[in-house]
């Protein structure tokens, strides 16, 4: 099983939810941190790094003495990457989005690709659980490659839960797409509701069923829980505002950790999200 969570939002409490419902886990689990631009499940789990890779993405290298100066990789880049300018070739390596298409459609066979340097990707492990993350560049700009290269680690057969970007982007989409389950994680705040409409209807799109946490659900209204009846999102659990989570968030520690009534409360969570998604998988 694939479970995403997410948020419309940054500061709802993402990463909180989605590193104490792993730690709660008995069963195998692992935690790929698709956050890239901003990782920081690992603070919390603390896992020993045991693998390290640098992560590339093709962009295209122009050989000058085939070019003919045609212009067909220019104009094919919907992206700008590639300008031909009088008897010049200019490439653009940020702007690439790495589809090959130049390569595909030029007659002398005058473009060869190189490498770019997106980030690294870390793999570990922490007691029964396994820990995959990436951290992008630093002023890289695209980092849906780097997250689908997190992604590719995904083992089938155990429980992957996959901690993801904030708000409804690009990468939000590259880290939730094709998972089993998107566990939204929302305050009830007239901030949290707006950004939590934009996150609801871009895994609508996808076809994703959902669920929701409403983390420091005791401060704010109730238009979260209205929205959720109306839109027939389960509130799968709800945090309340809690100087102790407070505390032990600020100190790097897992809430199952310092408040153990709390581990069974991730268990039940993750059981709910089980039973929402075989029983959608029998219809």
């Amino acid at each position: 099983m694939i479970i995403s969570v997410a948020s419309g939002k940054g500061g709802t409490g993402k990463t909180t939810v989605a590193t104490n419902m792993v730690f709660s886990l008995e069963t195998d689990v692992q935690l790929l941190d698709c956050d890239v631009e901003e990782p920081n499940a690992h603070l919390f789990l603390n896992p020993v790094i045991h693998e390290r890779e640098t992560v590339f993405t093709p962009v295209p290298e122009i050989d000058e003495k085939k070019c003919n100066n045609c212009k067909k990789c220019a104009e094919i880049c919907r992206f700008r990457a590639i300008a031909v300018l009088a008897e010049t070739v200019l490439t653009f390596p940020e702007l690439c989005h790495s589809c090959g298409g130049c390569m595909e459609v030029c007659p002398e066979k005058a473009i060869s690709e190189t490498g770019r340097e997106l980030g690294i990707i870390e793999k570990g492990r922490t007691n029964k659980l396994d820990f995959v993350h990436g951290c992008l560049r630093v002023g890289e700009a695209m980092s849906p490659p780097l997250i689908k290269k997190v992604r590719s680690f995904i083992q089938p057969d155990k429980i992957n839960v996959i901690d993801a970007p904030p708000g409804t982007s690009c990468p939000v989409i590259a880290a939730i797409k094709d998972t089993d389950f998107v566990l939204m994680v929302t305050e009830p705040t007239p901030f949290g509701l707006h950004d939590l409409k934009l996150g609801v209807e871009a895994v609508k799109l996808l076809g994703i069923p959902c669920g929701l946490v409403i983390n420091r659900s005791d401060i704010g209204n109730d238009e979260v829980k209205r929205y959720a009846e109306k839109e027939n999102l389960p509130i799968l659990m709800e945090i309340p505002f809690d100087r102790r989570i407070a505390e032990a968030y600020s100190k790097g520690l897992l809430i199952v950790e310092e408040m153990p009534e709390w581990k069974k409360k991730f268990i039940d969570l993750y059981n709910q999200i089980e039973k929402l998604v075989r029983g959608i998988e029998n219809k």
